[in-house]
């Protein structure tokens, strides 16, 4: 199996917190001595983990970004599959979940993972290609949310959202050329959200695929939101009808 690297205060906690058995090594910085570090530091021996001390140099050779003075060593994270998010919907009464189609970008991927685990997303659905996997920059970005929100990655997306439909679910696509907003859909029963890559929003069989489109209401002289920010809109939403 492949090891990837997962660095930062938050996202290496999480890691050790819920999956311990992938924690394969952890290095941490000579200069951190603090309180915010030797908690993590004694829970990481605790569970039997090792901890090689080195100079910062060191992490900044093996990781691109802040990594706080630590980072672990953990096997790659997997990702769930068709089968998987069938299992997922069907042990939820009202599942909601947030289906990519094609977001490339690892930062945004990180920050859509946090904003689901916020609002309580049973799984997080891409396709398999023209997507981010799960790489050590996104579960930094993600602050932990990349060990408690299922990632399904299906083969075939419009194939995927088809089945979901059967099971139940309705399947609701954004798009800004649309007349129906967010705000005029009922977002309260079994429900899936899908967003499009940056740029070029929904590829053309996943839009068709759809149930229905909406659109966040744009006010100023912009024409779109980031992604990231569109689904924390739309999630947030779906939440306030759901209370």
């Amino acid at each position: 199996m492949s090891n990837d690297f997962v660095f930062g205060l938050h996202a290496v906690q999480a890691v050790v917190e819920r999956s311990p058995q992938d924690v394969l090594e952890v290095f941490v910085s000579k200069e951190r001595d603090d309180k915010r570090m030797n908690p993590l530091v004694q829970q990481l021996r605790q569970q039997g983990i090792a901890v090689q001390f080195c100079h910062r140099k060191t992490l900044d050779n093996l990781v691109q970004g802040q990594h706080q003075g630590i980072v672990a060593k953990v096997r790659l994270a997997q990702a769930g599959s068709d089968a998987d998010l069938m299992a997922i919907v069907q042990q939820q009464s009202t599942p909601l979940l947030l289906v990519l189609d094609g977001v490339t970008d690892p930062h945004n991927l990180g920050a859509i993972l946090r904003s689901a685990d916020a609002a309580g997303v049973h799984a997080v659905v891409v396709p398999k290609d023209r997507s981010v996997k799960l790489t050590s920059v996104v579960r930094k970005v993600a602050c932990g949310a990349a060990e408690t929100v299922p990632f399904i990655a299906v083969t075939n997306l419009a194939r995927a959202l088809r089945q979901l439909q059967e099971a139940g679910v309705w399947v609701i696509g954004t798009a800004g050329e649309t007349e129906q907003t967010l705000y005029q859909t009922e977002l309260t029963g079994p429900l899936a959200i899908v967003l499009g890559a940056e740029g070029d929003g929904l590829r053309r069989l996943t839009r068709e695929t759809c149930d229905a489109l909406v659109k966040i209401p744009m006010q100023g002289s912009v024409s779109s939101l980031n992604v990231s920010v569109a689904a924390g809109i739309c999630l947030f939403e779906a939440v306030r009808q759901r209370l």
